[in-house]
């Protein structure tokens, strides 16, 4: 839907665990020398300003960011992370929020290709100026600027259909990320009609999705459609920071579903779940669901300081 604006929901609880996992399936990618690209079906604006209007709406980060930013005992993916958003904030003060491009943008090489799609002019725009902004930083450090030109492409689209265009990459290798509003439910069948193809397409790519853990049909049948689908292994994680309100509003647990993930994703997954639990758990209803393959572990608890 046109109307949605990421900038509400900047750096709360469910874009900390969408960029971990983000970054550290980059990280992998990272570990051998052949290039890959990165595509970003609804990349957002890049760069969210948390005292703007948006974002201070209902200050979403305090559920997410915010408790991370003075702690220092991070688990090293959970630090590797933060290191990235403190760069954005060299005043020491939690001001921006890097969202899902700019974080890849910072852990890609140069020989590495992003493919950015947004169906909102104005974060098409925003998203755009964003990374002329890096440039023009890397050209002032008197640094060779890799943003501009066929590295990053942006494009105003639907990423469902654009998708379609790009795969496979010429290298053969890259980590496709697919995260919608779900504002219109038909994203949820859009999801799984999508990989489906993609699949067919690009049979060895990663595949990472983002979903709301909702009370409506959809959302609770969404990872269920995903583990039937033809890859070579699947991982399922969620974080909950509280117990559902009675009247169903609020976004209290998301989840990330990974499609030919890593082998590494989920012994550091295993590590790292119980202590966001910890940090951003609200009530007694927090808690993590971790799933691969046949395997499933479950931790719940309250927060500790």
């Amino acid at each position: 839907m046109l109307s949605y604006r990421h900038a509400f929901h900047a750096g709360n609880h469910a874009d900390v665990l969408k960029h971990v996992v983000t970054i550290q399936l980059l990280q992998y990618l990272n570990q051998k020398d052949a290039p890959y690209m990165y595509i970003d079906t609804h990349a957002g604006a890049g760069v969210y300003a948390l005292e703007g209007a948006y974002a201070a709406k209902n200050a979403e980060y305090e559920t997410g960011i915010s408790p991370l930013w003075g702690r220092k005992d991070l688990p090293a993916p959970l630090a590797e992370y933060l290191q990235l958003v403190k760069e954005m904030n060299p005043s020491g003060k939690l001001r921006y929020y890097p969202g899902s491009p700019y974080c890849a943008e910072k852990i890609m090489r140069d020989q590495d290709r992003l493919r950015l799609f947004e169906m909102h002019p104005s974060e098409t725009k925003i998203l755009e100026e964003n990374f002329r902004k890096l440039e023009a930083h890397a050209a002032a450090q008197g640094q060779r600027s890799s943003v501009r030109g066929k590295r990053v492409i942006v494009q105003r689209g639907n990423g469902f259909v654009g998708l379609k265009a790009l795969l496979p990459p010429p290298s053969r290798r890259g980590l496709i990320l697919i995260d919608p509003s779900y504002e219109d439910k038909s994203d949820y069948r859009s999801v799984k009609d999508t990989l489906e193809d993609a699949l067919k397409r690009f049979a060895t790519g990663t595949y990472a999705v983002w979903y709301p853990v909702l009370q409506r049909m959809e959302s609770r049948q969404l990872p269920d459609k995903l583990k039937r689908l033809t890859a070579n292994g699947w991982l399922n994680v969620t974080l909950s920071i509280s117990t559902p309100s009675p009247d169903g509003f609020g976004l209290h647990s998301s989840g990330m579903f990974v499609l030919n993930p890593p082998w590494t994703l989920e012994p550091m997954l295993r590590e790292l779940m119980p202590y966001l639990v910890k940090v951003l758990g609200r009530d007694a209803g927090a808690g993590f669901t971790l799933e691969s393959g046949q395997t499933v572990a479950t931790f719940t608890g309250v927060r500790r300081v």
